[in-house]
């Protein structure tokens, strides 16, 4: 299991730099997007997969059961979650309005113009 999920994050992040180094700004942002959940992936991964057990304390217990996964890789991986979401739409956005006032989506075609 441990294989497939290192050639997934792999297979995100080729994707995901490959679109990042395209000529378009939307496939730049899906690229930026899936180089995003490849780290998710990967810090998921890091964690360890541990089947049936929860990181919660038993009533009257100061820690959780042994052999219990650490609670702060998920909590890391909700927060960039989260995080990354916004500043994925915040891009769709910001390349849309790009998109409408240049005519293009196109980095190199938009330069700056002495007004």
């Amino acid at each position: 299991m441990t294989w497939a999920l290192a050639l997934l994050v792999g297979a995100l992040y080729s994707a995901g730099l490959f679109l990042a180094l395209r000529r378009s700004a939307t496939k730049i942002v899906i690229g930026l997007a899936l180089v995003s959940h490849g780290a998710n992936l990967l810090i998921f991964t890091a964690a360890g997969l541990v089947r049936g057990l929860v990181p919660i304390a038993p009533l009257g217990s100061d820690s959780p059961p042994p052999g219990a996964p650490d609670p702060l890789p998920p909590a890391l991986i909700l927060t960039a979650i989260v995080i990354s979401f916004a500043v994925t739409v915040f891009s769709i956005v910001l390349v849309k309005r790009l998109a409408q006032q240049a005519g293009t989506d196109d980095p190199r075609l938009i330069g700056s113009h002495d007004a």
